[in-house]
């Protein structure tokens, strides 16, 4: 094992993002399901929130993933009400404004099927003879619940959120409450982003194709 400890988690839904729980509610926290001394979370979900978490020793990475200056991608798969139409996936990919905030630019698509994700815990309130679908959302930044306050202004409430992928690491077959140590190439690549080399690094914007294409046209 190497100097530093990297660590994939699946947060369940209702668990807290952190490992003490200042409230005097009892929630359940990553106390409960990570026993591994002087990990901390690279970013959080919100407690209602499900997926990915990154958990690691080494703050110089925890700064670099968790500041937006950097535009490290995180993608999750969004349950919506009702069917998104093409205005408002494009007004997903091109930014809303919340809290007096523009967003960045997204990566939005409406997915086909149901993902393959286990049954959340508490299941979802649907309501009667509203249909529902998914999204993949790829932000670059995480503000205070956002990617539900972006669903919410395009008129498509969140039903379920799960985040997926953390810059090149995937959820994959990770069950909810499990966690693993990084792999050596998982490991590899993201101290790739360390490097002075990187363009994340150093801070850039890395533009995805779709939007320097529209940037132009515009």
């Amino acid at each position: 094992m190497g100097k530093y400890r990297y660590i994939l988690f699946n947060k369940p839904y209702g668990v807290l993002s952190q490992f003490t729980d200042s409230s005097n509610e009892a929630r359940s926290t990553l106390k409960d399901y990570i026993a591994v001394p002087g990990v901390y979370p690279v970013g959080r979900l919100d407690w209602d929130s499900e997926g990915l978490m990154l958990l690691t020793d080494r703050g110089q990475l925890q700064h670099r993933l968790s500041h937006p200056r950097f535009e490290h991608p995180r993608t999750y798969w969004v349950q919506v009400e009702r069917i998104p139409d093409a205005g408002a996936l494009q007004q997903l990919e091109q930014g809303v404004v919340i809290d007096n905030y523009h967003t960045r630019p997204a990566i939005v698509r409406l997915l086909d099927t149901e993902p393959a994700i286990a049954p959340r815990s508490q299941p979802i309130r649907f309501r009667k003879n509203v249909p529902t679908a998914w999204l993949e959302m790829t932000l670059t930044e995480g503000k205070n619940r956002q990617v539900r306050k972006m669903t919410a202004k395009v008129g498509f409430p969140t039903l379920r959120l799960v985040r997926v992928a953390i810059a090149h690491l995937k959820l994959g077959d990770l069950q909810p409450g499990q966690w693993r140590n990084l792999t050596s190439e998982e490991e590899r690549s993201l101290l790739k982003l360390l490097s002075p080399r990187s363009p994340q690094a150093r801070g850039q914007r890395i533009p995805n194709a779709r939007f320097r294409k529209e940037s132009r046209a515009n």
